[in-house]
């Protein structure tokens, strides 16, 4: 049985727990701390994990630790359990789920040789259709990384990369679903401004998303003939379609996307010392 610690029991870490008591994982082989042992009794009430307040405690005998705390707050977690981690029997697996760490520097804050992997998950995994971007650091072997794509495919999709590629992962996935979440709100807009009650809109928007990306993620076909399939000569959708163009739709989206990665490489560059 595999030992699982959940070091951070927010949103990220109560998905992915959710997650991995859904696809059998014992709920008794899960730690997670919180800051707060409230929220601790919470989870523990919910499903029936083991919940602690000692970072240190939770990853003893850890197979898997799991970071799922803000990025700023990684560098002291790392100090604080590393020499709990190098005492262990096992070989335990450090997963980072914060955005713009890089695996040097999380491996610089381990003791020399400790596994790290590092990931950019995107908020889908709260309802089970997340996608996370696994980028191994140097010291993981095949059946470590195996071990951790099979945790993370209980809340989605995984997809292993490079460390180079993450930031333009981050662009296509870690906040690409907030891009989806705009379009959705201004066609809610729109068909509040063409005359329908806002919760009209909004079923009908909700439910042609969801039915394009079940088509998208399902029908083995690309996007460009999908959207040829529904644009019939001098209709209505292709009318739709050349003001989107003529609006520059595409181009926003390539900077969107560009300022996007700068923005994460940015915040993974290390910090410049003052002078």
């Amino acid at each position: 049985m595999t030992t699982i610690a959940v070091l951070g029991g927010g949103k990220i870490g109560e998905a992915l727990i959710s997650g991995l008591i859904a696809a059998g994982t014992a709920p008794q082989s899960i730690n997670v701390t919180n800051r707060r042992a409230e929220r601790g009794q919470e989870l523990r009430e919910t499903y029936g994990i083991h919940d602690l307040t000692d970072n240190r405690q939770a990853v003893e005998g850890a197979d898997v630790v799991f970071l799922c705390v803000k990025p700023k707050g990684i560098p002291a977690l790392l100090t604080e359990i590393a020499d709990t981690i190098d005492g262990n029997d096992v070989s335990t697996v450090v997963v980072s789920m914060a955005a713009g760490i890089p695996l040097a520097a999380m491996e610089d804050a381990l003791v020399a040789g400790t596994p790290v992997v590092r990931v950019m998950p995107n908020t889908p995994m709260l309802v089970g259709k997340g996608m996370n971007a696994v980028a191994p650091g140097r010291f993981v072997n095949e059946e470590q990384l195996d071990v951790v794509a099979r945790l993370l495919g209980s809340v989605g999709d995984v997809v292993n990369v490079a460390e180079s590629d993450l930031d333009a992962v981050t662009a296509m996935s870690g906040s690409s679903p907030a891009y989806f979440f705009l379009v959705a709100e201004a066609l809610i807009d729109a068909g509040v401004s063409l005359g329908l009650t806002r919760d009209v809109a909004q079923k009908l928007v909700t439910s042609s998303a969801a039915g394009a990306g079940a088509m998208l993620a399902e029908s083995g076909i690309d996007p460009t003939t999908l959207r040829a399939n529904v644009s019939s000569p001098a209709g209505t959708t292709v009318a739709a379609l050349r003001e989107l163009e003529e609006s520059g739709i595409r181009g926003a989206f390539f900077r969107a996307a560009e300022a996007c990665a700068t923005r994460s490489a940015e915040l993974g560059a290390p910090a410049t010392p003052e002078k």
